[in-house]
């Protein structure tokens, strides 16, 4: 999957909290909130404060089904609330996709 496919996709599938995404997808979208924050950053506090709102649930969404896509349930997003717990998100997000269907569905194409 490459970078407009990953936009497109976690857009289209903006609140969809089930199903699995690959590491591309995940990736390439963490790429592109990360540049659109940037540049919202610079518009002004109203345009960034704007932008991080519209890109908080699609951002969940695929963080879910990335975590869907090794096996783990998308709950385990709550472990950011804690600091450290973002490492442990870290590591499972980096993991390879389980190659085989799991409870969550069939594994991802790209």
């Amino acid at each position: 999957m490459n970078f407009m496919q990953a936009i497109q996709s976690c857009l289209t599938q903006y609140a969809t909290f089930t199903g699995r995404a690959p590491r591309s997808e995940f990736w390439w979208f963490f790429l592109f909130q990360i540049l659109v924050v940037i540049v919202s950053s610079l518009l002004g506090e109203m345009v960034y404060s704007v932008v991080v709102l519209v890109l908080l649930l699609p951002a969940l969404a695929v963080g879910t089904r990335r975590l869907h896509d090794v096996g783990r349930s998308g709950w385990w997003q709550l472990l950011m609330l804690t600091g450290i717990g973002y490492l442990v998100l870290l590591f499972w997000w980096v993991q390879p996709s389980a190659a085989q269907a799991n409870s969550f569905g069939e594994a991802p194409a790209a």
